[in-house]
């Protein structure tokens, strides 16, 4: 027997969680990393690095949608992922106030809070997902993720325009304060938002063993030999490389060329994510009053959000040449809603994919995006840190080290509306065979 699909209100409710996820993690990708390279002058690749790391920990989010795919319960992690995400968010502003006095203390600090941030953001994100994609109806499916996506941007932009009014006049007592009561206020919005929502679990309709012979490492295989999932996967990985190239030094970039204080770098970084709220909204609305066929197709979209993404990161590359002189808060906003036109088109996309290829492999599918994200995410900040902290030891130059990566971003994006346009062209085609193959045939081909 199957659930019943959610309702447009219970999709709202599960959207809620992605709000109170993207308001932790918003704080410890943002403020805390511009702290700890503005105000306590460490170098950039560390916060880099510890971000990167949390990232990495979400290589388990293909395991999480299997796990999904086989009628396990998603609430207990949901709440669970969200109650340990909420903790080292608030641990790690503890950290960034310890790095002051002893910066190994601090620093030992910091990967455990990482660590629980990385743990918890999979667990609670990849759950709720897969939910999503399995119990939304599958028309209802691009604007419900649309939905939900909009509604974690809106936790990112509320929350830093909110914490950035309440962190000056900056101190690291004070960082502490709204980092904890951003986390504890997300967390029981998260519980009151999912409880109830899913009900018991599916059982699975056929036993695994019989149906796909392996388990886990041939769900894999199987969805990695879709040519469709697996050219997406790379899409989502080189877009995203170049989205979070500019995540961990945005921030960093406005306070040391631009001469911002960290409640205006953090107040900017809620009027980005304004402009990827509105960039999903026009992408939703396109979606929903244009043909699917013609100007409202997301693929369309997609590739429309990687040029215009190019486009305003080559003007944050010049901009800095002309400091007072270059509108960055426009530019920013520009940047942001060029950002929400391609990631709402992507998540359109991917839901829309989800459900392609072999049945029951919906979670599957959404783990492996959602670790290509989450790995891209990790290597592209930490890159990108590397190369300002490289670039301005050799040059001594910040503008120099700050618009190069930032030109290095819009080519990758670039690439990324290549690949988008192969998509485009690979969803006109008739499907492969491959997409259609059985567990155990698959088995036999990856020995």
């Amino acid at each position: 027997m199957h659930p019943t699909p959610l309702t447009w209100f219970q999709i709202i409710r599960l959207g809620l969680v992605q709000t109170a996820l993207g308001g932790i993690v918003v704080l410890t990708t943002s403020t805390v990393n511009r702290v700890m390279v503005v105000e306590l002058a460490l170098p950039a690749m560390l916060p880099g690095a510890l971000v990167a790391w949390h990232y990495c920990l979400q290589i388990l989010r293909p395991r999480f949608g299997y796990g999904a795919d086989q009628g396990r319960r998603m609430t207990p992690w949901i709440i669970g992922g969200m109650a340990v995400l909420a903790i080292g968010g608030s641990l790690a502003a503890v950290a960034t106030a310890v790095m002051a006095a002893s910066w190994a203390a601090g620093l030992a600090l910091a990967i455990i809070a990482f660590t629980l941030i990385g743990a918890g953001a999979g667990a609670a994100g990849t759950s709720l997902l897969a939910m999503l994609a399995k119990r939304a109806a599958p028309q209802r499916r691009p604007a419900a993720a649309t939905i939900v996506w909009m509604m974690m941007i809106a936790g990112f932009a509320i929350t830093a325009i909110v914490a950035g009014a309440f962190l000056d006049p900056f101190s690291l007592d004070r960082l502490v304060i709204v980092s904890t009561a951003v986390s504890v206020i997300a967390l029981v919005l998260a519980i009151v938002a999912v409880t109830g929502i899913e009900g018991p679990g599916e059982a699975p309709q056929v036993p695994v063993e019989t149906k796909y012979g392996c388990g886990f490492p041939v769900a894999l295989a199987q969805v990695w030999a879709e040519p469709r999932a697996r050219l997406f996967t790379i899409f989502i990985f080189v877009s995203m490389l170049a989205f979070s190239g500019q995540d961990l030094i945005l921030e960093p970039y406005a306070g040391l060329v631009f001469g911002l204080t960290p409640g205006a770098t953090t107040t900017l970084s809620g009027l980005q994510n304004g402009g990827v709220l509105a960039g999903m909204v026009t992408v939703a609305l396109a979606g929903t009053f244009l043909r699917h066929d013609g100007p409202g197709s997301p693929k369309l979209w997609m590739i429309l959000g990687c040029l215009m993404s190019a486009l305003t990161l080559g003007g944050l590359a010049v901009g800095g040449w002309l400091a007072t002189d270059w509108p960055l808060r426009l530019n920013i906003v520009l940047l942001g809603y060029a950002n929400g036109v391609y990631a709402g088109a992507a998540i359109a996309t991917m839901m829309t994919l989800a459900g392609a290829g072999a049945e029951r492999r919906e979670g599957t599918r959404m783990g492996i995006w959602g670790a290509s994200q989450a790995i891209a995410f990790g290597i592209g900040g930490f890159l990108g840190t590397v190369a300002v902290d490289a670039l301005r030891a050799i040059t001594g130059s910040s503008l120099l080290a700050y618009g190069s990566v930032f030109a290095v971003e819009s080519l990758l994006f670039l690439i990324a509306a290549a690949l988008a346009f192969r998509i485009v062209a690979m969803s006109a085609a008739p499907a492969a065979p491959q997409e259609t193959q059985s567990g155990s045939q698959l088995a036999l081909g990856v020995g």
